[in-house]
């Protein structure tokens, strides 16, 4: 097991003893004050040692650890400390690694000095008040600017230290700026203008440190940025994941990093939970679309993602980065990108904390439990709706792309459910968020945004069991030829012997008025519906019962089979309600385009039934099964009721195991 030492004085070098921690190795992590020491979190094999060393000190941790090897990661501007600690490694043959924080280019109108006393001597030319953002431990330095009591304000830690050496070096308690960072553009704009600063002076800190911020809010607010250079430490340094790199090769450390995947409700931060929010707060890098991570920290790198391939493939290659937050929209176990992205992450310490769900959200705002309720999502996928509605009390729906929400209540309004009540909520936790009401007629034409979710409310669903009155089908006018339909009764039992499955592909062959289409369509919403018929009229009555029903997975094929069959996909399961003499090509064509299709028959003929009995023998069958069905129902003969049989039907289903 390796011992290490961190002079962990910025946050890199915190982030050093997080990827550390992850490693079989010792770690002593040395930070200057208290404050310091309660920024790095507890582990087991680490020992975090505060306070301020000089050079013999150090020596002799160095002697009684024996280190492989001392990284300092402390202040680029902590020059008197990389000398301590360089001298101690060399007296006690300890080996030295710098951890170099990246520097920032200054903007052309920044003045540049070296040193504290050419700031110093500068500001002296000046009037003008002055904030100073280079922290407390060299605040005495500044007081020989001219006016300094009166015209300087100083930002620093609110920890006891740093109150001390402003008071120590003149400052009065109104012009001491005592808070943590990090601080936005507009925070440090903000600031600059309450203390009406003509200069603000700061340290070439990099990107870590807050630089660019600084820069760019005193060029908002109209100050001069006053830029001292970085003093020369005599070390090599090397960039975070060049060090991560030489850990790699020589110690065989493997960076896994900490992935959070945060779900973050259905509108912007301040609607997470606490454990969401630190998470992401935490995280040195930050993934999720432009919406959600434009809140991030100025100290944050962030990363434009939604796609769970383009997430994982730059975990993977950022290994200077050992803690990420993927922010996801909702809640991540409800149609998240979630499902997709967690297993791509089996590189990383993953954690998941869920959010607020956009149905939840919605449920609340409007007052209704959403026990029961049938979700479903149109966002990013093709889907329909309409059959969901028909056979539901209340659907919840997510939508995308531009006014999905207006299409949809179109649908329903133009599919005879115009009656059903529909809530749609906008832009649901922002502060332009709107909910809307009303019937599906009533909204129907109008617009809306395209971050919407929908709640449909039908008081009359259709039930979902198979065998629909035959009245709900729409048959032939008086002037036109009799199309077959097969009735509910036998159409109840083929379908029940078909036993579908939610993404089913099916074949009706001789689909007549399309009605075990319609069944097959509703039991089978996410697969596929081929209704095969060569009679024009009968595929006029199809697409009739189709739009009827609201339908979007019925295709209509008009022609006869087996031929037309041909080029379709192949089924996972098929009813043959008539085959024009052609049983046996049929039933081969089906067996050729999948071996194990199950096979649901009718026949009223005795010729059918004597050409089905040969199929099965011919074909090797192993699980068969023939029920006749005789259906009698009761009509009305004056004061009484009589019944009336209808022809017996035989259903044959046949199924190679």
């Amino acid at each position: 097991m390796y011992k290490l030492c961190v002079f962990a004085g910025t946050s890199e070098g915190r982030r050093m003893v997080d990827f550390l921690k992850q490693q079989d190795s010792l770690i002593t992590a040395c930070v200057a004050t208290e404050y310091g020491g309660e920024l790095i979190e507890p582990a087991e094999r680490l020992t975090v040692r505060s306070g301020r060393m000089d050079e013999p000190e150090m020596e002799e941790l160095f002697k009684a650890e024996i280190f492989d090897l001392v990284i300092d990661a402390t202040h680029p501007y902590a020059s008197a400390v990389t000398e301590n600690v360089m001298t101690a490694c060399l007296n006690t043959q300890t080996e030295y690694l710098r951890l170099e924080r990246g520097g920032e280019d200054a903007p052309e109108s920044a003045v540049c000095v070296n040193d504290i006393p050419e700031a110093v001597e500068y500001l002296n030319g000046t009037i003008g008040n002055i904030l100073l953002t280079t922290g407390s431990k060299e605040l005495s330095a500044f007081s020989g600017v001219a006016d300094f009591a009166e015209r300087t304000f100083a930002r620093v830690l609110p920890v006891e230290s740093s109150i001390t050496a402003c008071r120590e070096a003149g400052l009065k308690p109104a012009h001491i700026l005592a808070m943590q960072g990090p601080f936005s553009v507009g925070m440090n704009a903000a600031m600059i203008k309450s203390v009406n600063a003509a200069y603000v002076v700061t340290k070439d800190s990099g990107k870590a440190g807050g630089f660019e911020e600084k820069a760019l809010a005193a060029m908002k607010a109209g100050a001069k940025l006053v830029v001292i250079g970085r003093p020369e430490s005599g070390a090599i340094g090397l960039s975070f994941s060049e060090t991560l790199e030489l850990l790699e090769k020589r110690y065989g450390f493997a960076a896994k990093p900490k992935v959070t995947v945060v779900g973050i409700g259905p509108g912007p931060r301040s609607g997470m939970t606490i454990s969401a929010n630190e998470a992401a707060s935490k995280a040195e890098c930050l993934i999720g679309a432009a919406r959600m991570v434009s809140s991030a920290r100025p100290d944050q790198t962030v990363f434009e993602a939604v796609s769970p391939d383009a997430i994982a493939d730059f975990i993977r290659k950022h290994n200077e980065f050992s803690r990420f937050a993927v922010l996801m929209s909702g809640d991540v176990g409800f149609f998240s990108g979630a499902k997709k992205l967690l297993p791509m992450l089996d590189f990383c310490k993953v954690e998941v904390l869920p959010g607020i769900s956009s149905l939840a959200y919605l449920s609340a705002k409007i007052g209704v439990s959403y026990e029961g309720v049938k979700n479903v999502s149109l966002h990013g996928r093709d889907g329909n709706v309409l059959p969901e509605v028909l056979r539901n009390r209340r659907v919840f729906a997510l939508l995308g792309g531009e006014n999905g929400a207006g299409r949809l209540i179109g649908a329903l309004a133009g599919n005879g459910l115009g009656a059903v009540r529909v809530s749609v909520g906008e832009r649901l936790g922002y502060p332009d968020e709107k909910i809307s009401q009303g019937t599906a007629d009533e909204l129907a034409g109008l617009s809306f945004d395209a971050l919407s979710c929908v709640l449909i409310e039908n008081d009359s669903p259709q039930s979902a069991a198979a065998g629909l009155p035959d009245e709900a089908f729409i048959r032939n006018s008086d002037e036109k030829p009799v199309v077959p339909m097969t009735k509910s009764e036998v159409r109840a039992v083929a379908m029940s012997k078909l036993r579908l499955l939610s993404d089913s592909v099916c074949w009706d062959i001789g689909s007549g008025t399309g009605s075990c289409a319609v069944e097959m369509a509703l039991a089978a919403l996410k697969g596929r519906v081929y209704a095969i018929e060569k009679k024009p009229e009968a595929c006029e009555l199809i697409r009739d019962n189709t739009a009827a029903f609201g339908l979007k997975n019925i295709e209509v094929i008009e022609g006869s089979a087996p031929e037309i069959c041909a080029e379709l996909p192949a089924p996972t399961h098929a009813f043959i309600g008539g085959s024009s003499g052609n049983m046996r090509g049929i039933v081969g064509l089906l067996l050729e385009k999948n071996p194990r299709v199950r096979i649901v028959a009718a026949a009223i003929a005795l010729e059918t039934v004597s050409e089905l009995t040969a199929v099965i023998k011919e074909f090797g069958f192993t699980e068969t099964e023939v029920v006749s069905l005789s259906v009698a129902k009761a009509r009305r003969a004056g004061a009484y009721s009589l019944m009336t049989g209808q022809n017996p039907v035989y259903i044959f289903t046949m199924q190679r195991t």
